[in-house]
């Protein structure tokens, strides 16, 4: 079958920056799932993004569609044709709806039972004729919250369509696409190359735009203002930071990159370097630049989309409106260390936290008393904590954090050592927002762990006892990731806390709220739940997960210490035995008629074999009693281990169900002290995967 290459190129007004990425792969990921439900072969498929444009390559498509077998079952041949061999109703029916006669119809088994059964051979379709619909299709199903009208019809789109390339091989498709008809006429950039571009051949796409001025490849100009970037900064003899979202941002303004790189007064270096790096790169969507000591340095790198004549007019006009965005920022961090944090707290009374859980000042005191127990329970300074604690959402009431949210607790931090606070303290008004995302870093100091912590389990704790959890996709107030940065915090900084007791000390901050239920239970299993997930991205097995759940630990640290202890048994060759003998136990003893004595009498004991299990679980007691009180859970299941030979010789050798009554107690007693031992790290009846 002949093939041939496809160009799509759908020319728009200027698109929306940081969704292009997401517009770009999901018209390719459409457009694929349309040719493969015609059943039309391709390479894989190459897109391209510009702020004007979407644009897919199809190498090698089918110029039609392969022949396609329509079928059709009828009714079962026992209701087709009645005792006089004669077709009933159901089947003159079945062959007026295939348009054909009975006589024309086959008999085929579906499996189950034999049926009427039609079958023709379709032919494929050119594929020139379906490509209109099924780009109008893919455009439609494009994530677009908001989409435009333009003109007098009523196409819709992210953006007015301006123009439309459809291109099969050298030939041009005649339909009509978002209203505009289409061509293989494209346009290169805006002011350096007006001029239309003709396009001959799908393959020679990319070559026709660069001759406009034009880098069609996201990726290729993604990776081209990188470099560009990284020289200029190389030339400053500084180090460009290049946030990725920041850099796909700029890649979606652009066609033509140029990197131009300015300067501003040194005078602004007083202002944290944060409010400077969020001014640029919010405002004017620059990149900064530091020195080898991480200090930042008076210059900024900004994308051009053109090249100019006069680079250096460029640069000022860029000089000129990052200064007043600067200066703001200077301004704000002066007037606000004009008064200390410490006389916002008041102001805190005037912001709603949540209508039924009141302001964030009654959310400062409920974490002020959540993080003094947290800090008693740790060992830590329990007055640092509450000094934190009340001064931890003051800087929410400043200019700076007004005008740039992100850098609320940064600006926390600057404030506080500009207050005379001690040094931890201003660094916990930072770190309570640690970590902010999946792999973010972690509280270093005493005080930023507690706070981080009192402030999530406060707000998970307050809209549990509202009956507000999370539901589905709807998670408003983000407390999965506040459920799993409690955990985070916990098990990396291997904190010895209770979760259960640091569950119950946040509710209690809400007993004089009757609109408050206490949740304690439903909150330690939500965020112990979040731990499913947490092990599953480092790669351990579910079953382990379930077999740790199973004794619940009440510290997630021992959690985490028996997950691992877990894991590394069920690599042992003992494992498999031991899983299954723990299993096979369970299972007696659920059966048994009544529960067993706590401990089995060394007089009762007749066989070798049950002799050989009682004196060897002695022994491994007695071993793995210091390992368990010093949480060595790994060492712990590996003495453990040991117990397979002496374990499958009791259920080789011996009778449990024996007929005399206290002898069958004392064997179900015998294995209960088996089960209980391992239970005291883990149910590894559960392990599957041994």
């Amino acid at each position: 079958m002949p093939n041939l290459d496809l160009l799509i190129e759908i020319g728009t007004e200027e698109l929306p920056p940081k969704a292009l990425p997401v517009l770009s792969a999901a018209f390719e990921d459409a457009f694929a799932a349309q040719l493969q439900q015609a059943g039309l072969r391709f390479s894989a498929i190459q897109r391209f993004a510009t702020p004007r444009r979407l644009a897919l390559l199809v190498p090698q498509l089918d110029t039609e569609q392969p022949p396609r077998t329509l079928e059709k079952w009828g009714p079962a041949v026992q209701a087709a044709f009645g005792a006089d061999g004669k077709a009933t109703k159901a089947a003159e029916g079945f062959a007026r709806s295939c348009g054909v006669e009975v006589s024309a119809l086959a008999q085929r088994s579906d499996g189950k039972v034999s049926k009427l059964y039609y079958g023709v051979e379709q032919p494929g379709a050119a594929t020139a004729t379906l490509l209109a619909g099924m780009i109008t299709t893919a455009l439609a199903a494009l994530p677009i919250p908001k989409r435009m009208r333009w003109g007098s019809n009523r196409d819709e789109f992210v953006r007015p369509v301006q123009w439309v390339v459809l291109l099969f091989g050298d030939t041009v498709i005649d339909a009509t696409i978002m209203g505009q008809p289409c061509g293989n006429t494209s346009r290169g950039h805006r002011f350096m190359s007006p001029a239309p571009l003709v396009l001959t051949a799908p393959a020679h796409y990319q070559d026709a735009l660069k001759s406009g001025k034009v880098i069609a490849d996201f990726a290729e100009r993604r990776a081209e203002i990188r470099r560009q970037v990284e020289a200029k900064a190389i030339e400053l003899q500084g180090r460009a930071i290049i946030d990725e979202a920041l850099l796909d941002e700029v890649t979606a303004l652009v066609e033509w990159p140029v990197a131009l790189a300015g300067r501003f007064d040194e005078a602004f270096l007083q202002v944290p370097k944060e409010a400077l790096i969020s001014s640029m790169k919010e405002h004017q969507k620059c990149f900064h630049l530091l020195d080898a000591q991480n200090n930042i340095l008076p210059y900024f790198i900004t994308l051009s989309n053109l090249q100019s004549r006069d680079p250096a007019q460029v640069i000022a006009g860029n000089e000129k409106v990052i200064r007043p965005r600067l200066a703001d920022a200077a301004f704000f961090f002066e007037q606000d260390r004009r008064h200390p944090l410490a006389t916002r707290v008041d102001k805190l009374k005037t912001v709603v936290f949540q209508q039924d859980l009141g302001t964030l000042y009654d959310k400062s005191q409920r974490v002020k008393q959540l993080a003094k127990t947290l800090a008693v329970e740790l060992d830590y300074d329990s007055a640092l904590a509450a000094r934190a604690a009340e001064l931890g959402k003051c800087d929410l009431m400043t200019s700076m954090v007004y005008e740039f949210a992100e850098l609320q607790g940064i600006m926390g931090y600057h404030y506080a050592l500009h207050d005379g606070e001690p040094k931890e303290i201003a660094l916990a008004l930072d770190e309570q927002y640690l970590p902010r995302f999946a792999g973010d870093q972690l509280p270093t100091s005493p005080t930023g762990r507690v706070l981080a912590l009192a402030e999530r389990l406060d707000t998970i704790a307050g809209l549990f006892g509202l009956g507000q959890p999370p539901t589905g996709s709807k998670d408003p107030f983000a407390l999965r990731r506040a459920a799993l940065g409690v955990l985070r915090v916990i098990i990396e900084q291997q904190l010895p806390l209770s979760l259960p007791r640091a569950v119950h000390a946040a509710m209690a901050g809400y007993a004089g709220n009757a609109k408050v239920k206490d949740a304690c239970g439903d909150i330690v299993n939500f965020i112990i739940e979040r731990l499913r997930a947490y092990y599953a991205d480092q790669n351990i097995a579910a079953d382990v997960f379930l077999a740790v759940d199973a004794v619940r630990p009440q510290s997630p640290l021992e959690f985490d210490l028996r997950i691992k202890a877990v894991a590394h048994f069920a690599a042992l060759p003992e494992a498999a035995a031991l899983a299954g003998a723990n299993k096979r136990v369970s299972n007696i003893l659920q059966k048994a008629d009544d529960a067993p004595p706590t401990l089995c009498e060394a007089a009762l004991l007749q066989e070798p074999a049950e002799k050989a299990l009682s004196n060897a679980l002695h022994e491994t007691r007695a071993l793995s009693a210091p390992l368990l009180a010093s949480l060595r859970f790994t060492e712990a299941l590996a003495a453990m281990a040991a117990l397979r030979a002496p374990v499958d010789a009791f259920f080789d050798q011996v009778m449990v169900n024996a007929d005399d009554p206290a002898l069958r107690r004392n064997r179900l007693a015998l294995l209960s002290e088996l089960r209980q031992l391992f239970l005291r790290i883990a149910d590894i009846s559960l392990l599957q995967n041994v």
